[in-house]
């Protein structure tokens, strides 16, 4: 099986920034896939970022692009998510999620029923 530990939530200020952690464990040969979810108080889950496994291909939802960058080093079988110029709306509890496909494209896979492993997720606050 497969642990994916999120850190790095908290309250900041709008315009500030953020940086979370995802650490894996487990049988981390075999994820390749990888992205970021978000889930705020009476609202769907919702993609935020995804990244494939060697880090060229990447995408973000709309409301996050030019202020998100998602980043992996495999060595330390991290994921990253930095956020910055953070706005109220983008308060939520923020999980870090993993796909096994050895040929995970983040354009074509990116909804939460495509990925396979979920963190329990770190609280995100923005206050204005």
């Amino acid at each position: 099986q497969v642990l994916l530990v999120e850190s790095g939530g908290g309250l900041v200020q709008a315009g500030g920034s953020l940086r979370l952690s995802c650490a894996a464990s487990g049988r981390t040969v075999s994820i390749y896939g990888k992205g970021w979810f978000r889930q705020a108080p009476g609202k769907e889950r919702e993609f935020v970022a995804a990244i494939n496994y060697s880090g060229s291909s990447t995408n973000y939802a709309d409301s996050v692009k030019g202020r998100f960058t998602i980043s992996r080093d495999n060595a330390r079988n991290a994921l990253y998510l930095q956020m910055n110029k953070l706005k109220p709306e983008d308060t939520a509890v923020y999980y870090c999620a993993a796909r096994r496909d050895a040929s995970y494209n983040p354009n074509y896979y990116y909804t939460a029923s495509q990925f396979d492993y979920w963190g329990q997720g770190t609280q995100v606050t923005v206050s204005s």
